[in-house]
């Protein structure tokens, strides 16, 4: 059998619907059957797992994992090899949950115990470890996305039960091996366990191995003279270590050494996965460290380089391997995604190396035409780099008005996932701001309803971003817009987000009102058609357990209304609001002092028709001699604003 099924999909498929599969696995386990028979029914199923993904699956049907495991407990090494080759095909087949690995709590430690038997046990057992090591949540460039919950309900996650399990301190000795193979799945799997967390990142800094600390020893993988593979991953576990704050941002290993190793990973020369990953490791390492991304943008024409990601294959003639050209082309794809990924952290920060980026031949073509590909890694990627382009004032009114970029963007937002929605949504917030030339035909095409339906979503981020973006658009706004956005938001949504529970959320509807209630024929506009809901709101916020950032936004708002010619008596007639500002006026915090006059000096300004009773009224309830007390202070924004104000009563 194992001689008819090796390298032979077809016979691997035939004896497994034959039945083969159960009837190996009942000599496997049986007790009776000799350990040379138990070896080769081993050595036979490891071959069929060898085959399609659906044998695999057949494989997983008959309880394959189960039998493996007990087999290891076997005394005889051969045996137990046999089942660790096995174990290890299976699980690094895409259709195998990891969690199998961590049903039965005894398994970790045994295999921990099995490392030092022999170089096989270590090279499986470490490839093993590396592909069961799901984190909780993959945290991508640029936006943290909410932890998904793994299988196994509320238990520890695979990095902290293998790290428990002594991994580390298993595993280390294991770097200096004298087989290549060992080496190599040891640094994948220190790869796997640091990546994101500051545990195992700090824990791995102080681990020396005969007398080399850890981070050396990853340096010296990183070399020149390493094969690619090594030099990748050793760079992939110290970008881990940098991004968990185990290893500074300026420290010599990662300026020196492992950026530019990365970059190294991004040439032509370099396969497609080895660009991929590079460029992916890369866009992580420097994605919040703008020194970094300074350092990045001028190694190796980086910007340059990365620009013939979109242009492959370029010459077919170089690729003389048919198979591999075919594999390429299939995987075209991944390279744009990785360089948009890429680009997106480069230009995270700095204003000239966003222009570098958009000044690279056709890169806001690319950046259009990646918004409606067909895979949703390029769509997300895309969305990410032109993100990071639109913070840039400059190229909002240039560049992404010449390819109108908004129009894609728009068609993204239609029902796009989530994950895409978030970073769309934040283009869009820096779309709408007031120097975009872009803000009126998005107005025009419907961004009024998509966003007011973003602030009721689940996702907190999206809330945050469809009120922000509303915000962005009232800003400096005609009145007809400032319309149509309280009635898209309805007063019940507009008091929804109020309430929420999110203080971003609330920060950014009291910006919304804010800038709804601008100019006075506005002010008095929206105050006459929806003035007591407002007046309302205002109160709750003033009155509930606020931080002083959400109190100041709603003492402006009142100042705002204040300086209404109608809207005024709003507040005039509210006594409860005016002992709400006498009351801030002579609150501890300046900030909110400064809010409560501003209200005041809106209300008592003699040019304006009814200032006398409102000065009369206001000086009976007090305000006058807080006024005095105040000009004596020792805060001169206080003491200015003070005075400003009872030359109103003097005038």
């Amino acid at each position: 059998m194992k001689n008819a099924v090796i390298g032979n999909n077809k016979q691997k498929a035939n004896l497994i619907v034959l039945g083969a599969v159960p009837r190996l696995l009942y000599l496997l386990q049986q007790e009776t059957s000799s350990t040379e028979l138990r070896t080769e029914c081993a050595v036979v199923l490891g071959s069929l797992a060898m085959g399609t993904e659906n044998n695999v699956k057949s494989l997983l049907d008959c309880h394959i994992i189960p039998a493996l495991l007990q087999g290891l407990l076997s005394p005889d090494l051969k045996f137990i090899e046999a089942c660790l080759r096995c174990l290890r095909t299976i699980f690094i087949s895409p259709v195998t949950p990891e969690d199998l690995l961590y049903t039965d709590a005894t398994v970790i430690s045994h295999l921990m115990a099995l490392l030092s038997r022999s170089r096989y046990t270590q090279e499986y057992i470490c490839q093993i470890f590396s592909h069961c090591c799901k984190l909780q949540h993959w945290h991508s460039c640029g936006f943290k996305s909410l932890p998904q919950p793994l299988l196994c309900a509320n238990g520890p996650d695979h990095q902290t039960i293998l790290f428990n399990h002594g991994a580390v301190q298993n595993i280390a000795h294991l770097l200096v091996s004298t087989s290549y193979k060992v080496r190599m799945q040891a640094l994948k799997c220190f790869s796997v366990l640091a990546f994101e967390n500051p545990q195992v990142s700090m824990t791995l800094v102080n681990v020396s191995v005969d007398g080399e600390l850890l981070p050396q020893i990853f340096v010296k993988m990183l070399q020149r003279d390493k094969p690619i593979e090594m030099q990748l991953t050793s760079a992939k576990c110290l970008t881990s270590m940098c991004r968990a704050g185990a290893i500074r941002t300026d420290d010599s290993c990662i300026v020196l050494k492992t950026l530019p190793c990365l970059v190294r990973m991004c040439s032509k020369e370099r396969l497609l996965e080895e660009r991929v990953e590079g460029a992916e490791t890369l866009a992580y390492l420097i994605e919040t460290d703008v020194e970094l991304q300074r350092i990045a943008s001028i190694t190796d024409h980086l910007i340059v380089m990365l620009a013939d990601y979109f242009k492959y294959p370029s010459s077919v003639s170089a690729i003389t391997d048919i198979k591999r050209l075919d594999h390429d082309l299939k995987h075209a794809h991944e390279l744009r995604q990785a360089a948009f990924k890429l680009y997106a952290s480069l230009g995270a920060n700095d204003e000239d190396i966003r222009k570098k980026i958009i000044e690279t031949e056709n890169m806001m073509d690319r950046i259009v035409n990646g918004l409606s590909e067909s895979s949703i890694k390029v769509r997300l990627a895309a969305v990410r780099c032109l993100h990071s382009l639109s913070r840039s004032v400059q190229q909002l009114r240039t560049s992404f008005q010449d390819h109108a970029v908004w129009k894609p963007l728009m068609k993204v937002l239609q029902n796009a996932p989530n994950e895409i929605l978030v970073v769309a949504s934040s283009t869009l917030c820096n779309l709408l701001l007031e120097f975009s030339p872009s803000k009126e035909p998005i107005l025009e095409s419907g961004a009024i309803e998509l966003l007011c339906s973003l602030t009721q979503s689940e996702n907190l981020a999206l809330r945050v971003n469809g009120i922000w973006a509303l915000m962005n658009m009232a800003f400096q706004a005609e009145q007809k817009i400032k319309s149509d956005i309280l009635r898209g938001l309805s007063t019940e949504q507009l008091f929804q987000l109020l309430s929420d529970s999110d203080v971003n959320v609330l920060m950014k509807t009291l910006g919304l009102l804010r800038n709804l209630l601008s100019t006075r024929p506005h002010i008095d506009h929206i105050m006459s058609t929806h003035g007591k809901q407002i007046m309302q709101a205002v109160t709750l916020i003033l009155e509930g357990e606020h931080n002083i950032e959400v109190k100041e936004q709603t003492l402006c708002i009142l100042a705002n209304i204040a300086d209404g010619t109608t809207a005024k008596e709003l507040i005039m007639t509210n006594d409860d609001i005016l002992q709400k500002i006498k009351y801030y006026m002579s609150h501890s915090n300046a900030k909110l002092q400064l809010a409560a006059m501003f209200c005041i000096s809106n209300l008592i300004w003699n040019e304006e028709e009814g200032s006398q009773e409102r000065q009369d009224k206001l000086r009976d309830m007090g305000i006058v001699d807080i006024l005095h007390k105040l000009s004596q202070s020792s805060d001169p924004n206080l003491c200015d604003k003070a005075k400003t104000a009872l030359q109103q009563y003097l005038a």
